[in-house]
């Protein structure tokens, strides 16, 4: 079972920055990063293949695409790759969120 991860601002309770992460704040943010770009639309491919309607921001890794997702407030990213953890991490500290393993 592969792990997922959250990116939310929901349990801080110091009152200095918002309780969510807004979309125009993350087109703002990953914009800022060469290796990420933005998709109105995640296709997975495989045997068959899915399309998936929504907010990505995908981290190019060699050539691998790592689907960061925007959701109701919150970053979703998958942990199946390990090297997403570090870069997981530094979105985390730079948006001040809180990761949530689940």
């Amino acid at each position: 079972m592969s792990k997922r991860y959250r990116i939310t601002r929901a349990i801080q309770q110091d009152g200095s920055s918002a309780q969510t992460i807004s979309l125009e704040e993350c087109k703002q943010y990953f914009a800022s990063k060469p290796d990420f770009s933005y998709t109105s639309v995640f296709t997975v491919a495989g045997a068959t293949s899915m399309s998936i309607d929504g907010d990505f921001f995908m981290w190019s890794y060699g050539d691998t695409k790592i689907p960061f997702r925007h959701y109701q407030g919150d970053i979703y990213v998958s942990g199946n790759n390990e090297a997403v953890i570090p870069r997981m991490l530094e979105v985390a500290s730079d948006l001040k969120a809180d990761i949530v393993e689940g």
